[in-house]
């Protein structure tokens, strides 16, 4: 039991500094980006388990270019394959998203699969 314990605090004292508190770096404008981004971008954005694919590209500060009023103008018009929100959310939600995006380091999101795609198998005759 003892071991058990000793093991954990080691893991847990192994953990980079803020992984419990990831808001704290973020300014008011960047955490209501981060929760309307959970709200409507992570579905598509983010990996929900480890060998799930992701449906649209990973968000972060370098996607197109780190300009964020291209940001802001993807995120309200969207694309032939994300909606837009200039519906949903006002210039201001919008901005706060797009400043949220750009606190976001590459390559957290976007790993490879543990399960390649394979093609259906053919229909049994």
């Amino acid at each position: 039991m003892k071991r058990s314990i000793w093991i954990a605090l080691v893991l847990l004292a192994a953990l980079p500094q803020g992984v419990f508190g990831a808001e704290n770096h973020l300014n008011a404008q960047q955490q209501l980006g981060r929760r309307l981004f959970e709200q409507s971008c992570g579905v598509c954005h983010t990996r929900p388990t480890l060998i799930s694919g992701m449906y649209g590209p990973e968000l972060s500060r370098v996607n197109l270019g780190g300009q964020e009023e291209l940001l802001r103008m993807f995120i309200s018009n969207g694309t032939e394959r994300m909606p837009g929100f200039k519906y949903t959310y006002n210039p201001e939600q919008i901005a706060a998203i797009a400043a949220y995006i750009k606190t976001l380091p590459p390559g957290t999101q976007d790993i490879p699969t543990a399960r390649t795609p394979t093609k259906a198998p053919p229909p049994a005759q």
